[in-house]
């Protein structure tokens, strides 16, 4: 089976997909021929489908990812000033209404964040879904467990983070690990997977950038994210995939408050070369 097929009648010889492949192993040899594979080609192509997206007549698909299945883009890009206020709006939401969240939603976010990019497009983040509050809520207490071990044996670098607060405030019944958030959305791939981390950064930070659009508020749970690192019991009471790991957690929510300004932040320091 061919790599991909061209429409003759539609390709105009442009080259685009030539030039925007990844991996090179597209060539047009002249204007009277069609884009073709380079020897070797198919073992390389990493079917990121930027060929399928680049043309403009719709005239390239590929065996894996026909055009068809491609929804055209429609619409204007936002503008620079929409751009840098749907950026800067963007909050770290830390206090939910008890509501729960439509599963129907959650997966719509999911939907969205797997189209982020990964290394060679190898896609390697899988998907956990925290959806009971009332395990949300336990799962916060073992962290507070592994907390009150930090404290005990390294006191300097748990109260760093702060440590001996979050557990004083969790004994008067005020969680500062999960915030009280209803549902907790993890990414975790197989451990030795190199591009896992930076694939599940990327890919939460798309969910909780479309999050606000559907009406949810979003918090990276870096407690709880260290913690499923480090310790053997949050990690059993997770129950991730055998030879997987974390890569990544954020809380979920409908959001108890709106906000209404733009804060600002440090000024950005930047060395030009």
């Amino acid at each position: 089976m061919n790599l991909f097929v061209v429409d003759d009648a539609r390709c105009t010889r442009c080259g685009a997909c030539v030039e925007e492949c990844p991996a090179r192993i597209i060539a047009l040899t002249d204007r009277r021929s069609l884009p073709e594979t380079v020897r070797g080609g198919a073992e390389l192509c990493i079917t990121c489908g930027h060929c399928v997206a680049v043309c403009p007549y719709g005239a390239l698909s590929l065996a894996a990812m026909p055009v068809e299945n491609c929804p055209v883009i429609t619409g204007d890009p936002l503008n620079p000033d929409q751009a840098e206020r749907f950026l800067r709006a963007r909050r770290s939401i830390r206090g939910y209404k008890k509501q729960p969240v439509d599963r129907a939603i959650i997966e719509r976010l999911i939907d969205i964040a797997r189209h982020a990019p990964s290394g060679h497009n190898s896609q390697p983040i899988e998907w956990l879904v925290v959806h009971s509050p009332g395990e949300t809520r336990r799962l916060a207490g073992i962290v507070i467990d592994w907390m009150r071990i930090i404290l005990r044996d390294f006191p300097e670098q748990a109260r760093a983070v702060h440590m001996d607060l979050v557990i004083a405030g969790w004994e008067l019944g005020v969680d500062a690990v999960l915030r009280d958030a209803p549902h907790l959305v993890i990414c975790h791939a197989p451990s030795d997977n190199m591009m896992a981390r930076t694939a599940g950064s990327i890919a939460l930070a798309y969910l909780e950038l479309a999050a606000p659009a559907m009406g949810m508020g979003t918090c990276w749970a870096g407690f709880f994210d260290a913690a499923l690192g480090l310790y053997p019991p949050l990690a059993e009471a997770i129950g991730l995939p055998d030879g997987h790991a974390g890569f990544g957690a954020v809380m979920l929510g409908h959001p108890r408050h709106r906000y209404h300004r733009l804060p600002q932040r440090n000024p950005a320091k930047i060395i030009w070369k």
